[in-house]
């Protein structure tokens, strides 16, 4: 087998699991004092609801507008999104757009388009969708979605909360992942292809 080729399929599956983390001197000093859990993330986080909105199933996915691997996982879940109801949470810590993003996302009338005409601009190397300027309740959802997402202790992102489908455990991941490890990470049908 080619080297170079091997080498360079390692490469980009490492970068496909991996996720985006924030490399600060205080992120390498938080300790998650807060035990994770989807009461705590339902009480206290802002997000916006994609896929089946009655289901049972419910998926946390905490995201950043300026991370890779978030757009990623998005386009993974989408295949999932009509067996469960997926909360995308947006927090800030890549970059100052990942919070005006955030909350611009939040503010959308249908969050869901804006996200998919954010991601297609991510995709194009077109930077996102445009901050808007009356956001501030928003700014601030993002900034307490960011405290709780470090208050557990998570180092990267995307970072995915739920409970199995099956067992009922509660399941967590930071980094992205392909459409049938999230299936399968959340007891969920593998779509077929």
């Amino acid at each position: 087998m080619n080297f170079k080729f091997l080498s360079a399929a390692l490469l980009a599956a490492s970068l496909l699991i991996s996720g985006c983390n924030d490399s600060s001197p205080a992120a390498s000093a938080k300790t998650g004092s807060v035990p994770v859990s989807v009461a705590a993330i339902a009480a206290d986080a802002t997000g916006f609801v994609v896929g089946a909105p009655m289901s049972a199933r419910t998926v946390y996915v905490f995201f950043d507008s300026q991370c890779p691997h978030c757009s990623a996982l998005w386009y993974a879940a989408k295949p999932l999104k009509s067996q469960a109801k997926f909360v995308w949470i947006p927090v800030g810590i890549l970059n100052g757009a990942s919070t005006s993003q955030g909350a611009a996302l939040l503010a959308a009338a249908d969050p869901a388009a804006a996200m998919d005409e954010h991601e297609a601009s991510m995709m194009s190397k077109g930077g996102g969708i445009s901050a808007r300027s009356d956001t501030d309740a928003q700014k601030a959802a993002v900034a307490k979605n960011t405290a709780l997402l470090t208050s557990f202790g998570f180092a990267s992102i995307p970072t995915i909360v739920g409970t199995h489908a099956r067992t009922g455990a509660l399941v967590t991941q930071e980094g992205a992942m392909p459409t049938e490890a999230l299936a399968n990470l959340l007891g969920l049908q593998v779509p077929a292809k």
